[in-house]
Order: C-alpha cells, then structure tokens, then sequence
C-alpha cells in the first residue's frame, strides 16, 4: 500500500488509536501500520479527511481499516476525548488530529455530501430517491458498536460507518439497496452509500465505506423485548407462559412472517441455486470438524459426540438443498420491533468470516436456526442474571425451558406455514447443533458460569 501522507507521526499516531478501538479485530495479536493511503478529503475548516490503514500481523497477513479525522490546526477542547494525535501533516501542516465521528462540523460536511451525490477525490457518494435528507440534524455518536461505527442525525437517519475494509460489494450494503428498492417493510430503508471505485482494469471491487439509512425512531431491540418477556415470567410464579401478560409468542409468530418474507425477496432478487451431493457432504464435514476442534476446548461435549456426529452425518447424504442469499448472522440481537412491525437488521453476515464467504448463497435454514438458538439462550440469559439467591433457580429453568419451546414453535410455525420436510428437520438440527456448539467453545473461553445455557442445548439437540 502506498504511503500517502508520509509521516511516522501520523501512522504512530495511527497505530495507537487503532490498538485502543473496540472495532479493531486484531485485539491481543503483534501489528504495525505498514501504510496509510488518503482516499479523499469531504468539506473544508475542518473537512473530513477519510484515511485506509493498512495493519500488518506478525507472519504477514493484513487488513484494512477506515479512519474518518478532522484536523485542526489548534486543539479542540470540545473533542480532546476523540484525540488521535498531533502530527506534521504533509497534506494538512502541523495539525490535531481527531476522530472525525465525533465532530460535529465534520459530520455535517458528509451529510451535506451524500445530499449533493458528491465526489471527492475517490470518494463517491450514492444516493436511492425518494427521501429528502434534514441537513439541519445534529450528528451523534452511538457507542454500543463492537465492529463497526454509527452517527445519528438527529432522528432522521443513521450513517453506518465500516471499519475493518475488504475491497468488493458489502453485503449490508448489496442487500439493503435490494430489499429497499423493492420496498420491503422489513428492514430500514437505505438512502445511500459511499465507495470509492477500483481503477479501471484492475480487477478489483470497490472500496465501500459507509452506508446511511433510515433512523427508526420507534424501534425496541428485540433482544431486550425478549429478556422483558422472560422477566414477566418469572415473576409470576404460579402462571405459565401463554398466561402472563408478557407473552412473547405473538411476536415470535410476527417475526417469522417478516423473516418469511425477507428470504422471498431475496431468493427474487440475488441468485439461488441447488447445493448437490458433495456440497452437501462437505458441509456435514466442515460441522464435524468444527466438533471436533470444540472437543478440545469443552471436553463436556464428548458424551455427546456420537450423536452429534449422526446429526452432521445426516446433512451430507442430502442432495440438491436449494440456497440463496440470507442474513447468516440472525439472531435477536439483529431485529428491531416498531409501531409498524419487525425490521431485520446488519446484513453484513458473520464477521469472523472472509467477504467472498459471506456473499455466497446458503441455506434460509441458517437464518432460522439462529433464531432458534436466540429463543433458547435468552431465558438462560434471564435466569443467570437472577443468580440463585431466591433459591429459585430449578423453578427458573423448568419455565426457562417453557418459554424457549413456546416461542420457538411459534416462530417457526408461521416462518414456514406448514409441517418442514424430513430434509428440511435435518439440516435445522444440524445448524442447531453447530450454532450450540460454537455457544459452548465462547462460553468456555469468555464467561465459564453461563456454559450450561448451550451445554443444555446440545443435550437436547443430541438426544430427541
């Protein structure tokens, strides 16, 4: 990658603020900046100046990451919490550097942008009609993201930012443009993108950025409606769970029609096709062999590897499985409840996973095992955060198990409308199981005390 602002102050600077991030994915691994390349400038006094870092591991791989700065050429008060650093800027002179997200003035210049369809430099700013953007809204910085950035403008719309870049069409984007130009009801609409184009000839994909789109102003996360549900429950003690007033089932049902309905879309609009026999057969593999990594990290599983190995077994003696585009990371956290029904949300598929990988058509029944297994971790969650200090924890986990079965039936009854085929039942448990699995490996590594929620799973899972 070719240095643009040459200045080791700069790609020291760098180097610190990506270190400290908690979108950076390379956390607890040796790297250095190896190359920082300006991509453009948006704006002036202070522009948006949108930097590409190449990082750099020991033994050679790399990945890129987006910086959006705003220099000054004076401190700033109001920003010294977004400090990046202070450097001699070959472009800009001496300058303060800082996280342009946070600024104000900076964001206001990319709303602006995106309003006028702009260039700058590479930069191409994308827009879909039909919405007038408010360039009078404040911007806002949201600071619950792990892997990505997000500003508000005011309740109007929200401008995704990605961080860790991989040249080629962003599934996030890909999709929300689709669903959105066929109006969906079920995502946030998109209002535009900003990419900077490969070189002609290069062979390359675009570099893309950022997306913005529609702030829904009403949204409840569904995760947290779920742990409210949940809570309801337990709090009464003498009801089950279609009698208490939290019941959750309706939503469940609503959300697997939007679910339903999502994936007909997509199978119209990106390409599907039937995965044939040895396709099928790697994928029991590649489940099975992901068993068998997790046995040496949570030996628990081991009494119930045979089954679990009959289960994966299964998915490779099935043949012309039809697959399409899907989410491939779905799971409560990804859905949004408002006045006007569910939205589905964050298309960008699994983050651990390669670009090409996640823009591959899969299986819908990925997308529904993780609701599945979303269903069921939520009362385990619930149940943990109580503790045991009632001496209620037995009675927890009987109506814990109550109403992960009553949601799970009732989404899955109106996501598929009808009794699933003996294929289909197949490659859910197997998706099922492989999702628990995984669950077990992160709760070993991550929070030891919550291993039971999957581990309880895979007992059921292996043994129907």
């Amino acid at each position: 990658m070719t240095d643009t602002p040459d200045s080791p102050d700069l790609t020291d600077s760098i180097a610190a603020f990506i270190a400290g991030a908690r979108w950076f994915g390379g956390k607890g691994r040796d790297f250095h900046v190896t190359g920082v390349r300006r991509l453009g400038t948006v704006g002036e006094h202070p522009g948006v100046v949108i930097d590409l870092a190449q990082v750099t591991y020991e033994g050679g791989d790399t990945e890129l990451y987006q910086l959006p700065l705003a220099h000054y050429p004076e401190a700033q008060e109001r920003l010294e919490h977004a400090l990046v650093g202070t450097v001699d800027d070959p472009d800009l002179g001496p300058s303060y550097v800082y996280d342009a997200l946070h600024d104000r003035e900076a964001m206001a210049h990319l709303l602006r942008a995106f309003a006028a369809e702009e260039s700058a430099g590479a930069l191409g700013f994308h827009r879909l009609p039909g919405y007038d953007l408010d360039l009078d809204a404040h911007s806002t910085r949201f600071s619950g993201e792990q892997s990505n950035s997000t500003v508000m403008f005011g309740d109007d719309s929200l401008l995704k930012v990605f961080r860790k870049i991989t040249p080629g069409a962003n599934p996030d984007v890909a999709i929300h443009e689709v669903l959105t130009r066929a109006g969906s009801d079920h995502v946030a609409a998109l209002y535009g993108w900003l990419e900077v184009t490969a070189p002609p000839g290069s062979g390359e994909g675009p570099l893309q950025l950022a997306m913005l789109q529609q702030f829904l102003r009403t949204a409840s996360d569904g995760w947290d409606l779920a742990l409210a549900s949940i809570r309801n429950l337990f709090a009464e003690g003498d009801l089950h769970a279609d009698e208490v007033g939290g019941d959750f089932a309706g939503e469940s049902a609503r959300l697997g029609e939007s679910l339903a309905e999502v994936h007909r879309v997509l199978a119209e609009h990106f390409p599907t096709r039937r995965r044939p026999a040895d396709e099928m057969a790697a994928l029991g593999a590649a489940m099975t062999s992901r068993l068998d990594a997790a046995l040496a990290v949570a030996p628990d599983l081991e009494p119930h590897g045979p089954a679990l190995r009959e289960i994966f077994a299964a998915v490779g003696h099935l043949d012309g499985i039809e697959v399409q585009q899907v989410h491939g990371d779905l799971h409560l956290g990804q859905t949004l409840r408002t006045v006007k029904g569910w939205k589905v949300v964050d298309f960008e598929g699994e983050p651990a996973k390669p670009l090409a990988e996640r823009l591959l058509p899969d299986s819908v029944w990925r997308d529904v095992a993780g609701m599945l297994r979303s269903f069921d971790y939520a009362p385990g969650v619930a149940s943990h955060s109580l503790g045991n200090a009632d001496g209620g924890a037995s009675q927890r986990a009987f109506r814990a198990a109550e109403w992960s079965a009553r949601n799970c039936s009732a989404f899955l009854d109106a996501y598929i409308g009808r009794e699933p085929t003996e294929a289909e039942r197949t490659l859910l448990a197997a998706y099922e199981a492989d999702k628990a699995v995984y669950e077990v490996v992160y709760e070993v590594r991550n929070r030891p005390k919550w291993v039971d929620i999957p581990m309880a799973a895979i007992e059921r899972l292996a043994h129907r």
